[in-house]
């Protein structure tokens, strides 16, 4: 089964990182990717550009409505996602505590929902 890890934080700590900062994340990130890519689960995943460059659609009535930012403000924003496919919960639980943010953010393990 397909989950996708969907990775919040407070992209307010990330708007003027230090190069150092910023390499060390690259790095956590990458670590990530490479031992998930090895054990055969990780399927795809990308980081995500601020919630200012956020565009939410609505259509009403046929009428297409637009507005600026995220659809709901929050403390913490959607900051990028990876897709892994796992046996279990369990195991896509396991492959989410691993992720940097879990550490000072969240990760929110969503099923995929497959179409036949």
């Amino acid at each position: 089964m397909r989950y996708l890890l969907l990775i919040y934080g407070d992209e307010t700590l990330w708007t003027d990182p230090t190069p150092e900062q910023m390499a060390a994340e690259m790095a956590a990130h990458q670590a990530f990717s490479d031992a998930t890519t090895a054990e055969g689960i990780l399927r795809g995943g990308e980081a995500l550009q601020p919630t200012t460059t956020a565009t939410t659609v609505r259509v009403r009535d046929g009428e297409l409505m637009l507005t600026d930012g995220p659809f709901a403000e929050t403390r913490e924003q959607l900051g990028g996602f990876y897709l892994v496919e796992c046996d279990t919960l369990d195991e896509a639980v396991a492959a989410a505590r691993r992720i940097p943010e879990a550490a000072v953010g969240s990760v929110e393990v969503r099923p995929v929902m497959e179409f036949d």
